[in-house]
């Protein structure tokens, strides 16, 4: 039998090669990420080699008590460890009988679109996604277009670290060539541009790159290409379109190719970021207004679904009350929004994070950045004479933050979120009232966005892949009363919480 999984263990040992480690931390709400280790860390790894068949072990017994026929697709990111992992993950799986299908080097939503194409109700992707390098993690799910959810998650959690493995025989191997050619040929087979729009697309040097730039020319977009050659070592910033840094070069890379807008992909290319034509950086929660004003327009009674980061103008914008659409706020996380988005049969699902979730006839259900990417591009198509600039002038006005998240380590931010939680809850009980506003609504769906009366919003969140809170603010005021929301209201209310550290950034 595999043996029982360590949570800790030092990694220059002999226990470290005889034992599998696997911190429990790893296993998350909606997917799993450990660190794996990066040269020159002195951070302790959560994970090795042997803790990684563990988990193919264990995932293979969880669908095998499913139910679920095991036939599963793997692939994996662009880094340089990657491969080796998902090396790891195959035998385990082996090892619990199940049909492995490797389609290689690939992005998230090419894994989730190969199990459509090889009819394979099952998906593990080795992915770390946009953490940066010495992170690895598995994307999983056993029931397109939907990945797992905190109930899997806690049973593979459960089955993993008390090694209730159950090996069988039957196990295989084998590899797919060319899905890549088949999903980038899926991919643009729905559109071709009227004209050579003029994109930038950057991927900064993930594994977007050897898809990105080919998907967009085969619709007949003009591309110039940033930080699209794969280099594992990630020279230039990470490839995260919500931060700043990547941001920046798509605006900088706009002004001097002229271009119409940038669209950046992450690092396993399931998020967009968009920059407009006058170097403007644009939240994707409003790039999905923009989109669901288009949508709308032509499909009567439209829902669409975003997640509690995202703007509040969804709940007042005029144009989409005017087409009947309706808007349902939801839990933020790429598994939580596909799975709402596919039981309300929603048009689409947006995140602030940049994850997109496109149903029939646009794509598959699950988030796909180049998806995302190709709509935007139909949606400036369809509307000749204006620009993205123009798109986003002619929403409401407010003035949203970053994503701020201060460091709070795994075991403790739900039990900081949980305490924050019911103290806004009780604060609106007793009529207490937010830079002289009263308190219209607290959703703990995810956290607490807390809702004043002239619709301004603050959020507390846990996040669901990094030892973090996740920190948003919205105005409908002004940008001064945007960053006052969050000085004098949010930061001092988490300082009082031992735990809760330094912030990524702040505003």
């Amino acid at each position: 039998m595999f043996p029982k999984p360590a949570t800790e263990l030092a990694s220059n040992s002999l226990a470290f090669e005889t034992t599998p480690l696997v911190k429990a931390t790893g296993f998350r709400e909606y997917d799993a990420r450990w660190w794996f280790g990066a040269p020159g860390s002195s951070k302790p790894p959560e994970l090795n080699a042997l803790g990684v068949e563990a988990l193919g072990l264990g995932l293979g017994t969880l669908l095998h008590k499913m139910g679920v026929q095991p036939k599963i697709v793997v692939g994996h990111d662009y880094r340089a460890y990657s491969l080796s992992i998902k090396q790891a993950l195959t035998l385990g799986l082996i090892q619990a009988g199940c049909e492995v299908i490797d389609i290689g080097l690939a992005l998230s939503p090419t894994a989730y679109f190969a199990q459509f194409a090889l009819d394979a109700p099952a998906v593990a992707m080795v992915t770390a996604s946009h953490n940066e390098n010495g992170w690895t993690g598995v994307k999983m799910g056993a029931a397109r277009p939907l990945t797992f959810g905190p109930e899997e998650m806690g049973q593979l959690k459960d089955i993993v670290l008390n090694a209730k493995f159950e090996p069988r025989p039957g196990g295989s191997l084998a590899r797919v060539a060319d899905m890549r050619e088949r999903y980038l040929a899926d991919l643009t087979s729905k559109v071709k541009l009227s004209r050579p729009i003029r994109v930038v697309a950057a991927c900064g040097n993930g594994t977007a790159g050897a898809f990105a730039p080919e998907a967009l020319r085969r619709i007949g977009a003009d591309v110039v290409e940033v930080d699209c050659e794969l280099d594992w070592r990630f020279p230039n910033y990470n490839a995260n379109p919500e931060d700043t840094e990547m941001l920046h070069a798509m605006a900088d890379a706009v002004r001097k190719h002229g271009a119409e807008l940038a669209l950046g992909f992450d690092g396993d290319g399931d998020r967009c970021g968009v920059v407009d034509d006058e170097g403007e950086e644009i939240f994707a929660d409003k790039v999905g207004l923009m989109l669901a004003r288009d949508l709308s327009a032509s499909i009567p009674n439209a829902t669409f679904v975003v997640d509690v980061k995202s703007t509040g103008l969804y709940a007042v914008d005029p144009v989409l009350k005017a087409n009947g659409a309706t808007v349902d706020y939801w839990k933020t996380g790429h598994s939580y929004i596909k799975r709402r988005t596919t039981e309300l049969k929603a048009v689409a699902g947006f995140e602030k994070s940049g994850h997109f979730f496109f149903r029939d006839p646009i794509g598959y259900g699950y988030d796909d950045g180049i998806v995302a990417g190709i709509a935007i591009l139909a949606m400036l198509d369809r509307n000749p004479g204006k620009k993205v600039s123009d798109l986003r002038k002619a929403l409401p006005v407010s003035f949203t933050s970053l994503t701020m998240s201060p460091h709070c380590d795994d075991e403790k931010k739900y039990g900081v979120v949980d305490k924050i939680v019911a103290e806004y809850g009780q604060f609106a009980k007793d009529g207490g009232r937010i830079l002289g506003r009263a308190i219209r609504d607290v959703n703990t769906v995810n956290g607490a966005r807390v809702t004043l009366e002239d619709g301004s919003w603050v959020l507390v969140r846990a996040s669901s892949n990094k030892p973090e809170l996740v920190v948003v603010v919205e105005s409908m005021k002004s940008d001064e009363d945007m960053r006052a929301l969050f000085r004098e209201e949010v930061k001092p209310r988490l300082g009082k919480y031992e735990g809760v550290g330094a912030y990524n950034q702040e505003i």
